[in-house]
């Protein structure tokens, strides 16, 4: 993946407290990572930097759309996305993002690139079964759907089969337990 200057923030000039900063994801944003799981992207991240004298707190929100194709349809569809992350930045001897929650970076760093954390904050909250809003509530005409239930057992058809598959020496056999 290639380092994107957008989501580089410097933080050795800013003052003490809370700076605000906003990104708006799109397709080209996953298509940098080799993710393409998603049609197209329309999100928008607001991050709050919280400055303090020895860390750094960033707070993470989203919320939009990302277009994906329907598990059970098969037909795109947009879906809708939000959610929020926390990030401590602290400072140490290395560079260590072994913690989900905690960055430690190395004295003397300037910078701090999210991209990451944007990435995998919006790729957790996309649900792994996508399922079309029409599909729900019945609003959907897909062809597969007509198929599914075309294809689908009928509860009528299995009693037929199970009367006809029984023994008759067992349906006797079953009667003595329920003479007591």
């Amino acid at each position: 993946m290639k380092v994107n200057k957008e989501f580089l923030i410097p933080f050795v000039g800013l003052k003490q407290g809370k700076h605000q900063f906003e990104f708006e994801i799109n397709k080209a944003f996953f298509d940098d990572f080799d993710f393409d799981e998603y049609n197209d992207v329309n999100v928008k991240v607001d991050l709050v930097l919280e400055k303090k004298i020895t860390m750094l707190e960033l707070t993470f929100k989203h919320k939009g759309t990302v277009n994906v194709p329907c598990d059970v349809t098969n037909e795109d569809f947009d879906l809708p996305i939000k959610g929020e992350l926390t990030l401590l930045v602290k400072f140490g001897d290395e560079f260590n993002n072994d913690h989900d929650e905690i960055l430690i970076l190395p004295h003397g760093e300037y910078q701090v690139d999210v991209s990451q954390y944007i990435y995998e904050m919006i790729v957790l909250s996309v649900p792994t079964k996508r399922i079309h809003p029409g599909v729900k509530d019945g609003t959907v005409a897909a062809d597969i759907l007509d198929k599914l239930n075309e294809l689908s057992p009928k509860e009528e058809q299995k009693e037929e089969e199970t009367k006809e598959d029984t023994d008759p020496r067992w349906d006797e056999l079953k009667k003595l337990l329920t003479d007591k």
